[in-house]
């Protein structure tokens, strides 16, 4: 593809950048699932981000003029977005969950789980009020859903484990950025090997859940993202299974299990049709989210070791 010619002396405000780069991010033909779903939404992100500017500026400040050296900066992050496909949240090194905001790098995948509303709603009815002592946010990645529960529970300690060591400094960094230090730390871990036997009221995952197959017919965008934490096998259940055979022996008599295998959920129903897996809706959006109780999983454990 060749370099993409852009109108640098016709684009003089915020207003004419976003205009013109929605149009071009449109006629690219860009996939759009990494925080946004459509070409406007990810221009206005991509030069807020550039600009350092917030979503709740005045509209009065979209006439406001870019510099020369802002448009170069923009340019460049063009780029990367339409020649290289890179993830707008790669390009900006920023994304947001659960209405946070987190550091991004291709060490770690990019927040856009709908366990987010779950989180929102401190995971009512399942949890009572004021009841989590502890939250492991397993397969933790950038840390999101985990130090999102924190600010959701401020009672508890939450832990981030991952087996990625370069994921866990982006964790880290994050725990910094929200100073939760004092409640939140970032710890290695294949699984649940590495946790030394500690209880939790709260296991939540996002774990790799792709298939081998499926891999292959992924969007050019999601080949930037990290293999480690998006292949699990031949079927993509390899994580899954361990979560499952070893979750009873890390949550409390009370806890709960929630995981997310997204269109891997038909697969875990046909694979396991007697364990009684509650499958949770959410208003905006997303689905492929289960929610076990520690009762549940200590009954089929001998099903998900067998496996």
């Amino acid at each position: 593809m060749p370099p993409m010619e852009i109108p640098h002396t016709e684009l003089l405000t915020i207003r004419d950048w976003v205009r013109w780069i929605t149009s071009q991010f449109q006629a690219q033909g860009l996939f759009f699932g990494h925080g946004t779903d459509n070409a406007f939404d990810e221009a206005l992100e991509l030069v807020l981000a550039t600009l350092r500017l917030s979503h709740d500026l005045p509209e009065t400040w979209l006439d406001a003029r870019v510099t020369s050296r802002e448009g170069e900066t923009l340019a460049a992050r063009i780029r990367q977005r339409v020649e290289q496909r890179l993830p707008l949240p790669y390009v900006t090194g920023r994304a947001f969950f659960a209405g946070l905001e987190f550091e991004v790098n291709r060490d770690v995948l990019i927040p856009r789980s709908p366990i987010a509303e779950l989180i929102g709603n401190r995971f009512e009815p399942w949890i009572a009020e004021g009841g989590v002592g502890a939250v492991l946010d397993l397969c933790c990645g950038s840390g999101c859903i985990g130090i999102a529960c924190a600010y959701a529970f401020p009672e508890a300690l939450v832990d981030l484990a991952d087996i990625s060591p370069s994921a866990l400094d982006v964790a880290r960094r994050n725990i910094e950025r929200h100073v939760l230090e004092d409640r939140v730390r970032a710890l290695q871990s294949d699984v649940f090997e590495g946790l030394d036997g500690e209880r939790y009221r709260l296991i939540v995952s996002n774990p790799p859940y792709v298939s081998t197959a499926e891999m292959e017919t992924l969007p050019a965008e999601y080949r930037h993202e990290p293999e480690l934490g998006l292949e699990a096998g031949d079927d993509g259940m390899d994580v899954v299974i361990r979560i499952l055979a070893g979750a009873p022996d890390y949550l409390t008599p009370d806890g709960i299990l929630v995981v997310e295998v997204g269109a891997s959920a038909d697969l875990l129903v046909a694979r396991y049709p007697d364990v009684p897996f509650l499958w949770l809706d959410f208003e905006h959006g997303g689905d492929g989210v289960f929610l076990l109780e520690a009762d549940q999983l200590t009954e089929f454990h001998d099903v998900f070791v067998e496996d």
